[in-house]
């Protein structure tokens, strides 16, 4: 005699049976192969070269092309005359300057100071005449002329007195000191100072720089320094030959 259910009870161990059994072992990842490179290389296919607006068939692209290039020289053509009207401005500013100080050389009381430096140096001039040889040397013009000096900035270098002509030397040492601080310091035209001043600078350095530098001594360590420093500055045209 058959036991019911037997069927159900084949089926039941064997599913049990199957959910006992041991999964089996998971798959080992393969190793990739190493390599230095990040990306490929790009075929040379792939790589577009760039076309040239200016040799482009299309009339817009060509069009394109020439007005950006013509908006460009336009730029810098306004940079380069702002640059110049920058500068011819500072140029007019110097030069305005200078007028400036040949309108005080003119003045009145300058005017007197320059006939009294004139009028004493020629008249001591006239007196030592018989001192210099006829075709003296550079270094004996100087050292003669620097005595010249010398004296006049005593008690018998004149017939003026002394307080009266130092007022006037004083007078003229103040503008030559301010005319080269201007000169040097960029803030007045080098040229039109020259033309008008450089000479007379030049002369007064050369008789009074004996005195300038017993001044000196005595403890006016800056005294007329200006003045020598534009008076020994070369010319343009001197360095340019």
């Amino acid at each position: 005699m058959k036991k019911p259910g037997g069927k159900v009870t084949e089926q039941a161990v064997a599913a049990t049976a199957l959910t006992t059994a041991e999964p089996p072992p998971a798959k080992k990842a393969e190793a990739l192969p190493e390599t230095t490179e990040g990306f490929p290389w790009p075929s040379s296919h792939e790589i577009k070269k760039e076309s040239n607006p200016f040799t482009d068939r299309d009339w817009r692209m060509l069009a394109y092309a020439w007005s950006g290039l013509l908006v460009r020289l336009v730029i810098i053509f306004t940079l380069l005359f702002s640059v110049f009207q920058f500068l011819a401005n500072q140029e007019q500013k110097r030069v305005e300057q200078t007028m400036a100080l040949v309108e005080l050389w003119e003045s009145k009381d300058l005017q007197q100071a320059q006939r009294a430096l004139k009028e004493r140096l020629a008249a001591l001039n006239t007196k030592y005449d018989n001192l210099l040889s006829a075709n003296p040397t550079p270094t004996e013009e100087q050292v003669f002329r620097q005595r010249i000096g010398i004296e006049a900035m005593t008690g018998d270098g004149g017939s003026m007195p002394l307080a009266d002509f130092s007022d006037h030397f004083d007078r003229i040492v103040y503008f030559l000191n301010r005319l080269s601080i201007c000169v040097e310091s960029d803030l007045c035209s080098r040229k039109v100072a020259d033309a008008y001043f450089r000479d007379y600078a030049v002369s007064f350095w050369s008789y009074f720089a004996g005195y300038i530098d017993k001044q000196r001594k005595a403890g006016s360590a800056n005294f007329a320094s200006a003045i020598e420093t534009y008076v020994r500055q070369e010319q343009p045209e001197a360095t340019s030959k």
